[in-house]
This record gives C-alpha cells, structure tokens and sequence, in this order.
C-alpha cells in the first residue's frame, strides 16, 4: 500500500488566544484629553509622588515661586485648585519641591486654565542639571485641558516643580497634578504588553489528516511573506544603479519614502519643465519588489527649499504654480501610493501662507483631497514628539492646525493622518509616550515618517530606545527611518558603510527586525496531539508540513494573521492539501 501522502489532506486549525497578560509593574495609563473640560480628571495614578494632587488639603506641599502669589480656590461645584496670580515674569507661578532619582523614567500630567483667554503653558523641573520641560498646553480660561508629558535625569537629586507662561498678564491655575515613577524594567513591561496586545496574536496550530486525526511530530515551516506593520526605510536614486544597495533594502523592507526625487524641485528645476523619470523609476524599482511608496512631498513651506525660480513669482502666479504642482504630481501617482505629505513643516515655516495667507494650507489640503480621496493625507512635521521645548509644534499646536485644516470648509470628511518626522538628539523617552498619547486623542493614523538620531557616541543605543518606544505604541501605525544611503554620508544617520556593511545602527534595526517577527521564518515540531502554540505577529504567512508519513512536504498555504477585538476563542481553518 502506497503512504497515506497519496490521499492525505492536512488541515491547520489556527486557534486565536486572548490569554489575559500579567505583570507586577504598575500599568502605564494611555489616556489624555484634547478636550477644554468643565471639571478636570482625577489625577493619573493618584498624583503618584506628588503631595497634595487633588489640592483637597489646602495649599499643603505647594509654595509660590518668584513674584507670584498663590491662592487655594473651590470652584461651585467643589472641585478645588490654586491660582498663581500678580506674575511679573514667565516663571512666576506655584511650585512643589520633589527627589528625583537617576535611572528612573517620569510620567507627569496635570489639568490647567488661565484666566482670561489663551495662553501656552509649560510644565518645567528645575533639577541639579538644569531646567527640564516636561511638557505644554495651550490653556484656556473658563474650562481645564490636560498637559501630559514626562522625564528622566542625568543623575539623583532635589527638583522643583512649576509652571511658566510668557503671558504674563494670566493667573495660572493648576489642578490633578501627577508625578508617576517607573523603573526602566517597569518601563519596558509596558512596551512588551502593548506588543503583544497590538501587534501580535496568540495562536494554535494543529496539523491533521484528511480525516481529522493529529498529526504528532510534524514539522511546520512558516515563514512571513508580508508583515502587518509597514516598517521601512527611505531610499534616494543611487539604489537604481546599485546592485549591492538594492540587495540590502530589498532584504530588509517593504515600505520606503523617496528622499528627494518627488520634490516639487526635484521635478520642476525650470518653470514649465517637468521631469518625473526619477521618480517614475523608483516608482518602478519599488513595485517589481512589493514596496509601498509614501509620496514625499507635494508642497515645502520652508523657503530653503524651493525651486530658485518659485521666488519671483507673484502672488497669483505662485498661486497657480502651486495648483498645478499638486494636480500634476497626485494625478500621476494617484493609486500608487500609500500616503500623501501634502503641505510639510508648516508649523515651523509658512513660505505659502505668507504669501498667498494664512488658509492656504487648509485649501491646498482640500485640493489634494478633491484630486485623492482615498489616500491619506499627512500634516508632517518635526519636533512633536522629539523636543518638548519646541513651542511651535508641541502636540497641542499640531492638533490645533489639524483641527483648522479639518474645520475649513469642505474639509469635514477629509482622509487625513499625523506625520511625525522624528528626528531625534538626545529622545526623552517619556515625552515622546506622553507626546503619542495626546496625538492619539484626535483619532486619526499616525506614522513615524523620517526617524533619525544625531551622530554621537550613544547613537545606536538612542535609535533602539526610540524604535521599542514607537512601535510599542498603540497609536503608531507605520515607521519610515530616513536612513537613504549616499557615497558621501547619509542626511544625519546611515545605517550601512559604502561596502553595504551595517553600522551600529544597521546592527539595531536587524536586530529589532528579528525581534518583532518581521520577515520572520522558522519551524517548529508539533506535540503528541498535533498541536503548536506559539504568538505570532500580524502579517501574512506561508506554511509547509513534513511528517514520516509523507514523501514530500505539504505544498505551501497562505494565512493571515490579525488582531481581533473578541476575548473568544476563534478558529482560522487552513486546509493543505498534499498531491497523489
């Protein structure tokens, strides 16, 4: 009699297990507000080791700093706070001296107002190495908005808590005010949870024949054909021609930006003349290798970085260009790619708004949706998440210009998301969780879009801690690193040599590559009863039985692995079907 492999069919039930994850560490809170509120939250994690949190004990712990005048106030519906008023200079305002400990890792948060319009407002710690902002709002009167952020400190010792405003004709009033210490492991339990509630899924696997009975000791061979979460890495056009570079990305990623090629002055270096042949062969390049494209950028507002031609134009003339810059380029690239970067940096720069006013952006925005509705459009940006002392484009700036490219006419239903280009000195690590959970308020995607860090001795380890950080958020959903490679040095972070070597960097990002299952293959041997358990990450796979009783191994089957809201068990039916 022939083996069973004649007429075998081999079935893997893939069981979805939402086993509950446990840990001593106490649980990070996610949650933030981008709400102006009536009454402020109860402060996170009971105000952790700040005195008086709730300020239900009078002024106990809190004394006023510089000029300022403090006073305990109860609102009519008994919710208490302190005011700090007669501020003559920015600092003036109410103060709590606390210990900080080296090593550590700070989430704070509190709920602010001011008494009369608006007014930016920061959290500061005075500690033994200087001034440390932990995070900013735009506070309001007549209602509370929550500031979160956090640190970490060079070395132990005495700090002092304040708030600061250069507005100095506002009184400062500050309620639910909270100061959480983590341990680093405590800090790192929070990022592996997260990985496993977000990323990942629990699953059983059995391998059975045709009529139903186990398979033990198969051997399984998965390998992952597409990962759930885009991971990439900008390229240039030096990987046209560059056979050892397109071997090094190809390997490594499926998601990439062009660094400068789809710039309007890459495409139109003289008025009328338009070359897209660039672009259009990395575009190419791109599709014959299963990468996703985002389009980088439609429009610049940083004046460096315009055709030299562009200046002169008039008003109307500039107006007209720009239209047809943006009907030109997502016309031609409209369905090919994954994302727009529709008006960059104009948080920082306003080289449009300044000359054509200040909604052209939200207008531009409103063109680009007319021309692509179904991609998404990004507001990106620099140091929202990377510098808590850049005013201009601290998460609560950045959501305010969402929400007024959101809220101009026509614009309601408008597919847009959050660009975050990270480029990182020195990460403050809390920060940029505290950062990601205020963007994640407004409900829209958000990608890291340019990640980089400044040369330095730490420069790998940096990398690392931002990369766990951002992948392990719940709100990220994709990562670009602006790593494209140039025989003469990489914008500010290579992650290979001219030999195509990895650096330091390169070392990190395979590494975490590895770690997160990306691209991942491996086999494993089922048990007694056929069975495999294992968490995998959300992609699509491939998989391949061998068993003694066969003569080759399975022909390969295609599964998807996803999320899934439900606490239920669920079974994914995958059938093999081994030829005669």
């Amino acid at each position: 009699m022939m083996k069973m492999a004649m007429s075998l069919i081999l079935m893997l039930l893939f069981t979805l297990l939402f086993a509950g994850f446990e840990a001593d560490a106490l649980t990070y809170d996610y949650s933030a507000s981008i709400e102006c509120l009536e009454n402020p939250w109860k402060p996170l994690y009971d105000g952790g080791i700040i005195v008086n949190p709730e300020l239900n004990l009078g002024l106990e712990g809190w004394h006023p700093i510089g000029d300022a005048k403090i006073e305990h106030k109860q609102s009519a519906l008994g919710n208490k706070f302190i005011v700090a008023r007669g501020r003559n200079q920015s600092f003036d305002g109410a103060s709590q001296k606390i210990y900080l400990k080296k090593n550590m890792i700070y989430a704070f948060s509190a709920w602010i107002q001011v008494s009369q319009g608006k007014a930016p407002v920061t959290a500061v710690f005075k500690t033994t190495t200087g001034a440390q902002h932990a995070g900013a709002v735009v506070a309001e009167s007549k209602c509370w908005s929550m500031l979160k952020g956090g640190l970490s400190v060079d070395e132990s010792g005495p700090a002092e808590l304040y708030f600061e405003s250069d507005n100095i004709s506002v009184d400062i009033w500050v309620d639910s005010i909270s100061l959480q210490p983590f341990t680093q492991k405590e800090w790192s339990s929070h990022q592996e949870q997260s990985i496993q509630k977000i990323r990942n899924t629990n699953m059983r696997v059995q391998a059975v024949d045709a009529e139903g009975n186990p398979l033990p000791n198969a051997t399984i061979s998965i390998s992952q054909k597409a990962s759930g979460f885009p991971f990439g890495c900008a390229i240039n056009k030096n990987i046209l021609n560059n056979q050892a570079y397109q071997n090094w990305f190809t390997s490594r990623f499926k998601v990439t930006t062009f660094e400068d090629e789809m710039k309007w002055y890459s495409t139109e270096p003289s008025q009328g003349r338009e070359d897209y042949s660039v672009a259009d062969a990395m575009l190419n390049f791109a599709q014959q290798h299963g990468v996703a494209v985002r389009g980088h950028n439609v429009l610049w507002e940083d004046p460096q970085y315009q055709a030299g031609w562009i200046y002169n134009l008039s008003p109307s003339d500039l107006y007209n260009a720009a239209v047809r810059r943006l009907t030109s380029i997502m016309t031609r690239y409209k369905g090919k790619l994954i994302a727009w970067d529709v008006v960059n940096e104009n948080l920082h720069f306003s080289f449009f708004e300044s000359k054509l006013g200040a909604t052209i952006s939200a207008y531009i925005y409103k063109l680009a949706g007319g021309v692509d509705s179904r991609t998404p459009l990004f507001l990106n940006e620099f140091n929202t998440i990377e510098d808590s002392r850049d005013g201009k484009s601290v998460p609560v700036k950045y959501l305010g210009k969402l929400r007024e490219i959101k809220g101009f006419r026509g614009n309601g239903d408008l597919n847009i998301a959050i660009g975050l280009e990270s480029h990182f000195g020195v990460p403050n690590i809390p920060y940029v969780r505290a950062s990601l959970d205020t963007l994640a308020a407004a409900k829209v995607p958000i990608w890291i879009t340019e990640l980089d860090v400044l040369s330095n001795p730490n420069q790998a380890q940096f990398l690392e801690q931002i990369l766990r950080e951002v992948h392990s958020h719940p709100a990220v959903n994709g990562i670009v690193i602006w790593g494209a490679w140039k025989p003469g040095g990489c914008y500010r972070m290579c992650l290979t040599d001219n030999n195509f070597k990895n650096l330091p960097t390169g070392d990190v990002v395979d590494k975490l590559l590895r770690e997160w299952g990306i691209n991942k293959a491996f086999e494993v041997s089922t048990d007694s009863e056929g069975f495999y358990e294992s968490s995998l990450p959300h992609g699509d796979y491939e998989a391949k039985i061998t068993h003694s009783t066969l003569f080759e191994s399975s022909p390969g089957h295609t599964f998807k692995v996803t999320s899934t809201s439900s606490s239920k068990q669920q079974s994914m039916p995958v059938v093999l079907q081994v030829p005669a």
